[in-house]
């Protein structure tokens, strides 16, 4: 009897996990739980902050769900990641494929058209809802609100030095070091920008891109070039530690990105929002140990802890940001606020009503979709990745050679 009722009980997880990220797709053929084994192919390695966080993720999920796993590390986005694929496949024995960069995409696509029985899912990418492929999946999360919620944090900062006397309100310059000037990155410098402006009305912010993914030196050189430019505090959507160092160094304020700097920089970081990938990793393992079909386009949000936030550095943060962003996080909940509220931001002095964006992929990359609705311009609700690449009003870019 205790051996029935424990698989019953099993059973009744694995339903539950599934149920839980808005179900599982019509069920297929199932696969043993000993039988799934996945593959994770990583653009760089643990050095980098963006892999890292993944990294993390897969070891957690699998350990968890007790199943197998393997990794390749440092594949390029070139058909090396095809190669990657074939590999972990043919000699690894993994019949789920998962890849974490945004240029992998095309490559994963290829391996997915020959190996049509092996489920392959990837991170950042926007083609799998118009592909046509079965077995090819894109995840994201509304990171933009916890980007927004970081920027609460650096408006609560901006606040304090002001009324301290260590800068005017129109002193309240952030930076910004970007990788590259896509969609991705300029939907959240967006967000931390407006989620800062919603406590410190007066900021503005400069933007430097890399563009590189990860590149520890042009990281570092660009925040020392918007310290030396008048911001005073930095964020970032790079990889490296190159701008929290730099920070560190400079004694300036410092909000990161996929995971907390305090070790290395304890006087200057204040809070880092990341991705929370272990959610869709074991939603994904969940649905192929089911027989389910995984859907071909994930978002993550708060609700599902695939956005989160780390624990506020309260020996840099100001007073009270905690409870700050408590008091947020809950409306971003409720609905009662709007990362991207066409209220609280103007283009070219112009309060946006309407706005065609790029959702379905094309060689022309064409704008193909409405995207605002009642004032609001929303963010993966057509698609999980990002698509907002508006150039909004207080956010200046001093390059603009790499998109």
């Amino acid at each position: 009897m205790k051996k029935v009722l424990s698989i019953l009980l099993v059973l009744v997880l694995c339903f539950g996990t599934c149920m839980a990220f808005a179900g599982c797709g019509e069920t297929t053929t199932g696969t043993d739980k000993a039988d799934v084994k996945v593959g994770f192919i990583f653009l760089h390695d643990e050095n980098s902050t963006y892999d890292k966080n993944f990294m993390d993720a897969a070891k957690a999920a699998c350990e968890e769900m007790g199943v197998e796993y393997a990794q390749k590390t440092q594949i390029p986005e070139s058909n090396k990641c095809y190669d990657a694929a074939v590999e972990l496949i043919e000699v690894d024995g993994c019949n789920v494929i998962f890849a974490d960069s945004f240029g992998h995409e095309s490559f994963l696509m290829d391996a997915a058209k020959d190996y049509p029985d092996v489920e392959f899912c990837h991170a950042t990418g926007t083609q799998a809802h118009t592909a046509g492929l079965s077995n090819f999946h894109n995840a994201f999360a509304s990171i933009y609100e916890g980007r927004f919620l970081a920027g609460v944090a650096a408006g609560m900062k901006l606040n304090e030095m002001i009324d301290a006397g260590k800068i005017t309100a129109d002193q309240a310059k952030m930076g910004y070091v970007g990788a590259f000037t896509f969609a991705e990155v300029m939907s959240g410098y967006t967000s931390f920008y407006l989620g800062a402006k919603s406590i410190c009305p007066t900021v503005t912010m400069d933007v430097k891109f890399t563009g590189s993914w990860y590149d520890e030196q042009l990281e570092k050189e660009a925040a020392q070039a918007l310290i030396q430019g008048g911001c005073v505090l930095i964020s970032q959507h790079a990889d490296s530690m190159g701008a929290p160092t730099a920070c560190e160094t400079a004694g300036v304020p410092n909000v990161s990105y996929n995971g907390s700097t305090i070790a290395a920089c304890p006087n200057t970081f204040i809070v880092s929002s990341r991705i929370n990938w272990a959610p869709y990793f074991k939603h994904m393992i969940t649905c192929v140990q089911e027989g389910k079909d995984i859907e071909l386009d994930w978002t993550g949000t708060i609700e599902t802890e695939s956005v989160l936030l780390t624990d506020v550095n309260e020996a840099v943060a100001a007073e009270g940001t905690v409870a700050k962003i408590e008091e947020v996080k809950a409306k971003l909940l409720d609905g009662s606020i709007n990362v991207f509220d066409t209220a609280t931001f103007t283009v070219g002095g112009e309060t946006l009503t309407s706005y065609m964006a790029d959702v379905d992929f094309d060689a022309a990359y064409e704008k193909d979709t409405e995207v605002i609705e009642d004032g609001v311009f929303y963010e993966s609700k057509w698609r999980s990745a990002p698509y907002f690449d508006l150039e909004i009003d207080g956010i200046t870019l001093l390059d603009r050679n790499y998109g």
